[in-house]
């Protein structure tokens, strides 16, 4: 497998876009609505699968597509390619405040396993697919369930971690403990299984999930600091309730106060 070799650049700081600039036949793959903006000379393609070689033919497309559908993500994907002489550039925005990563799979011994939704694009020619866990314990209580993505390949993918980005270089044996929420992805040398918290306290009053994410070396792994489902979840318990009261600033006034301090909602 041989993926294109692309140029990037990120731009931005809390909210980021990654550019990939693209030689004369050269392509990239992205997550349907991830588009940002491109040059013109881009040819735009939506494609079942992920269009690496290995899915050729009508049922490699096929089972391309299914692997897709496994992790909750669209039939589709959409490629873009350079169809003009001379280089142009296509971005791609990241979904949410947070982020972007780049991951050169060469260094992570061809394959790298991150969460289902943390995939935003990668060069034509890497093969976006689907990680089985093996352990019962995992699936169930993990966080991301049985199956997470893999990204295999020797070209540049790009992932995409909420809020502010760690990451970690794990030694032979070394354990890390992390929210299972938190984890954006890790190197195929690293173990990961769940663990329960422990004791009654921790468990009842904790606030904290009755287990960790273990991730034992040796490997790199990315940890980001805001989940996309915490993220929701916030926004959702201060979303005004239809015959109830917002969540404001602690005013008094109530809904006076909205229309003094220029708060108007519609």
């Amino acid at each position: 497998m041989t993926a294109h070799e692309i140029d990037y650049r990120i731009y931005g700081e809390e909210m980021q876009y990654v550019e990939i600039e693209l030689d004369p036949q050269e392509g990239v793959i992205a997550e349907a609505g991830s588009f940002m903006m491109m040059d013109d000379g881009i040819k735009m393609e939506t494609i079942f699968g992920d269009g690496s070689q290995k899915d050729t033919g009508v049922l490699g497309k096929i089972l391309g597509a299914g692997k897709r559908i496994l992790t909750g993500e669209s039939l589709f994907m959409t490629a873009f390619y350079n169809t003009l002489i001379g280089k142009r550039n296509v971005s791609f925005a990241s979904p949410y405040p947070g982020k972007i990563i780049p991951i050169d799979l060469t260094q992570f011994g061809g394959k790298f396993i991150c969460q289902k939704d943390a995939f935003l694009c990668a060069a034509k020619g890497v093969s976006v697919g689907i990680e089985f866990s093996k352990k019962l314990g995992r699936g169930l209580f993990g966080g991301e369930g049985f199956i997470m993505q893999k990204l295999e390949g020797d070209g540049m993918a790009f992932v995409h971690a909420g809020g502010t980005m760690a990451k970690k270089e794990l030694l032979a044996g070394e354990t890390l403990r992390v929210d299972t929420g938190c984890i954006v992805g890790f190197d195929q040398t690293v173990n990961y299984d769940i663990e329960f918290v422990g004791g009654i306290k921790n468990t009842v009053f904790g606030g904290e999930g009755l287990f960790f994410a273990k991730l034992e070396g040796p490997g790199t792994v990315f940890i980001q600091s805001l989940p996309f489902s915490r993220l929701a979840g916030r926004v959702l318990a201060s979303a005004p309730r239809t015959g109830g009261k917002s969540k404001g600033e602690g005013s008094i006034l109530g809904g006076l106060g909205d229309l003094l301090d220029g708060d108007n909602r519609f």
